[in-house]
């Protein structure tokens, strides 16, 4: 998973403009590094030109996946990331970037703004903290705990029965079950075993 370009930029009326821009393009050779940013600002900028105002979008090229997040007041922020990243995680950070630059960064700035004169420097850290989706976003890393523990239960389960001891043994030994729930897991059990998984 990986994150290379956060971009916020400026839907005008004739043509989109970027205000400002970071980018992590370790993975290309120092040869390609120059075309492929121009690229991804160009895809950036020709992305908002396609979007209306109010939209999130996003757009498949190659390898990767372009997110877009236009709002009603023109500011926008596109995240190029791998097709591995998750998407959730990608429209958090942009709305997150574009909350933070439309307070630090003056509404009439945006029309002529470029990425010289707009003091804007959070980008680069942002683009660093969400290269780990699970670090930086608080939901991806609940997510990711409660898989590990449904693959540990699952395991736990499996090793206990490997050990020989099958479930329905331990139901029909177990002095804690009353009558009536050892009575549920039977009627449980032969309803379900018409619909096991191969």
């Amino acid at each position: 998973m990986k994150l290379y370009s956060l971009s916020v930029l400026y839907k005008g009326d004739p043509k989109v403009h970027l205000l400002k821009a970071a980018y992590d393009l370790s993975s290309f050779s120092f040869f390609q590094k120059t075309s492929v940013q121009e690229f991804m600002t160009f895809t950036s900028q020709l992305i908002v030109e396609r979007s209306v105002l109010g939209s999130r979008a996003s757009v498949k090229e190659q390898e990767y996946l372009c997110h877009v997040y236009v709002r009603n007041d023109r500011l926008a922020g596109v995240v190029i990331a791998d097709n591995e990243y998750p998407p959730r995680v990608c429209f958090t950070l942009l709305e997150k970037v574009l909350d933070e630059f439309s307070t630090q960064v003056s509404r009439i700035d945006w029309p002529s703004g470029s990425p010289s004169t707009v003091n804007y420097a959070a980008l680069d850290g942002y683009l660093s903290k969400y290269q780990n989706p699970r670090e930086a976003d608080a939901m991806t890393k609940v997510q990711a705990e409660l898989d590990e523990t449904k693959i540990i239960l699952h395991n736990t389960m499996e090793s206990l029965l490997e050990r020989g001891e099958k479930l329905d043994d331990l139901v029909a030994k177990s002095e804690v079950l009353g009558l009536h729930s050892k009575h549920f897991y039977k009627t449980a059990r032969k309803q379900n075993s018409c619909c096991e998984i191969m």
